[in-house]
């Protein structure tokens, strides 16, 4: 039985491409292995937060893990910041990788871009080996990512292979997994770009009401002519809904494309809006029961007891291979 890790980071409200992407699959895993899904709270830290801001994001998480089907018997659901194995083997872990390595991360250079060296936080360059001893320290066999994510789990690989090459097989190796449908939802605004919590007009937040989920799916850009075609190229607005509908309906994007044949564009995206609300508005409505019975607080506290125990067996190991001394 594999053991599988994920985690989401609590910056910025959540988008329709979270849900697809991540939180409704979540729930499969748990029939597949071992789960720990955790709040990345100490990731949201490499870039400037406001503190209530990153407090309420966190709240928002944990209850929509809960409204995705989550159960907390099954899975170990639990903030990162409460588990200090996590900042203890990144201590550690830190000493192992390089910063030519981190450096080349694709990730950490899109993000500095635009900032000056001295706003750069040293978080922000070492991110990769935080989120390397997340997924080493449950011995995780498989880690459900974005593509923007998967060289980070490629460079941890590197990392057990280093390691284990001179302490012995002290960790697991961990493999990345992307769904194929729904893998990248795009913003309705600009098809070319994710969905990506930061674009009001093209993002459908998790908490968005359903008239303005309507509206902004009937406002999304689609392309020239009037045929619903399976285009990616040539009709990329038009693919990101099909992708959209195929992914809520959990049918292929070709099966969604036949589905649509002779359809026009607006009778299209009327379709398209209704099948989100039809998943949204349920999914909403528990995530604000959850939140108001403030449930998530037993669950946190129970899965920190669960993903503890499994950190502190790696953590030990680890600690024993490199010669610190334990008692």
């Amino acid at each position: 039985m594999p053991t599988i890790l994920s985690g989401i980071k609590p910056t910025g409200q959540l988008t329709l491409g979270n849900y697809i992407g991540a939180l409704s699959r979540f729930k499969e895993y748990q029939d597949e292995g071992e789960v720990y899904i955790f709040i990345a709270d100490l990731h949201a830290l490499t870039l400037p937060i406001e503190s209530k801001v990153l407090k309420e994001n966190s709240i928002d998480i944990a209850c929509f893990y809960l409204a995705s089907g989550l159960d907390p018997e099954k899975s170990a659901i639990f903030l990162q910041s409460h588990v200090s194995e996590h900042a203890e083997l990144n201590a550690i872990m830190q000493n192992y990788l390089y910063m030519g390595e981190l450096r080349r991360m694709t990730q950490f250079k899109e993000k500095s871009l635009s900032m000056k060296d001295e706003a750069i936080g040293l978080g922000l360059f070492a991110y990769p080996v935080l989120m390397a001893s997340d997924i080493l320290l449950y011995q995780s066999d498989e880690v459900p990512v974005g593509e923007d994510q998967r060289q980070h789990v490629e460079l941890t690989r590197d990392l057990v292979t280093r390691f284990n090459h001179r302490y012995g097989e002290i960790l697991r190796m961990p493999k990345a997994v992307t769904p194929k449908t729904g893998a990248r939802i795009m913003s309705l605004s600009d098809p070319s770009k994710k969905m990506s919590k930061s674009d009001p007009e093209g993002d459908i937040f998790l908490k968005d009401p359903m008239n303005i989920v309507r509206k902004k799916i009937m406002s999304a850009v689609t392309d020239c002519g009037s045929e619903v075609t399976l285009d990616p190229i040539g009709k990329p607005g038009i693919a990101n809904l099909l992708n959209i509908y195929a992914a809520l309906s959990h049918i292929s994007q070709e099966e969604a494309a036949k589905v649509f044949g002779g359809y026009r564009y607006g009778d299209f995206k009327k379709a398209v809006a209704e099948k989100v609300v039809e998943v949204l508005e349920p999914f909403q409505n528990e995530y604000l029961r959850i939140k108001e019975s403030k449930e998530y607080i037993g669950v946190l506290k129970s899965g920190e007891e669960k993903a503890r125990r499994k950190a502190r067996k790696t953590l030990t190991k680890v600690q024993k291979a490199v010669g610190l001394l334990t008692f």
